[in-house]
């Protein structure tokens, strides 16, 4: 059965005011907390609401972003093919674009492999860029797009990588689509602006939802050691659990798993027990071996996106292997 946690924040970079709830009546309740999303703080609690645990298989995702050799993936890919990984966890990585047919060829297959990033359309003269159906040909099953290091440091916008999604859905690649606020928007009060936003550019132009992971990773939590807490994670699942029912479709959003890169979720008393049950949300915000256990031990935390550790191959075992801290705790 469903945990009951309290939350009354005033102010956590996602809204700035906290309304008084404590009077309502449950018609009202209702009506207010589909146009609010709740924030969370350790000052007084002011209203109620049910953590659900998701039924989706523990999944965890390595990104190695540009990083590696021909030797340390050789050595990375051998140590992953030795590891003893837990049954009940889908395992994906992400290697750079250069050595993608080398891990698709020697990884087991007990791993799925992703690529980083696509281009918009079909290859042709596009210096640099590699076609989805390039990725395809060489057994692909994944790409990564949207991540903040695309957006913030190559400059792409939201309507491009939506479009770039459209492409690679439509031809038959799944899609990591991530979202995410830098520190300064968070400061702001936009980190909600800013995730709807996101998701709209994917929402806009997407064929279907069925093979999207939505990867919640707050910029300031990607790379720095800093890891968001639960609470912090929690409030902008629920927010983009709610923004996809209202704005894509109740039946979408319960097939849609949200993947976090930094996380913990709770869904509101008019999201339907389905919806929470069936999205698969990950934390990767600074995931590591000695953070994980107690990570996977939260009940709305079905996994974990890494960055780092995950160029370590017993590391990023241990952190599959969590998933046992995940059974006990149920």
């Amino acid at each position: 059965m469903a945990m009951v946690s309290t939350y009354c924040p005033q102010f956590n970079g996602l809204r700035r005011s906290c309304p008084k709830l404590d009077n309502a009546q449950p018609q009202s309740f209702l009506q207010h907390i589909n146009s609010q999303l709740r924030l969370s703080s350790s000052r007084k609690p002011c209203r109620a609401v049910i953590a659900m645990a998701g039924s989706g298989k523990f999944f965890v995702g390595g990104n190695w972003k540009c990083n590696g050799t021909k030797d340390s993936i050789t050595k990375l890919v051998s140590d992953l093919n030795s590891a003893k990984l837990e049954t009940d966890v889908d395992v994906v990585v992400a290697p750079p674009f250069v050595y993608l047919d080398q891990v698709n060829a020697t990884l087991t297959d007990r791993i799925e492999v992703s690529a980083q990033n696509s281009w918009i359309g079909k290859g042709g003269a596009f210096t640099g860029e590699i076609s989805v159906e390039q990725l395809k040909d060489i057994g692909c099953k994944w790409v990564i797009l949207g991540h903040s290091e695309r957006r913030h440091v190559i400059g792409e916008d939201d309507q491009f990588i939506g479009k770039k999604a459209a492409y690679a859905l439509n031809e038959g690649l799944g899609v990591i689509a991530c979202i995410g606020e830098l520190l300064e928007e968070r400061e702001a009060g936009k980190t909600f602006d800013v995730c709807f936003q996101q998701l709209k550019s994917f929402a806009d132009v997407v064929p279907s939802w069925d093979n999207i992971v939505i990867a919640y990773e707050p910029v300031w939590a990607i790379g720095t050691g800093k890891v968001a807490t639960p609470q912090q994670a929690q409030e902008v699942h629920v927010a983009v659990r709610d923004w996809l029912k209202k704005n894509v479709s109740e039946e979408v959003a319960s097939k849609t798993r949200i993947i976090y890169g930094g996380n913990l979720d709770t869904i509101s008393f008019v999201v339907l027990e389905e919806v929470a049950s069936k999205t698969r949300i990950i934390y990767g915000g600074s995931v590591n071996g000695s953070n994980c256990v107690e990570l996977a031990k939260q009940e709305d935390i079905d996994g974990f996106l890494v960055g780092g550790a995950s160029l370590k191959g017993p590391e990023f075992a241990t952190i599959v292997n969590s998933v046992i801290s995940k059974r006990v705790a149920a």
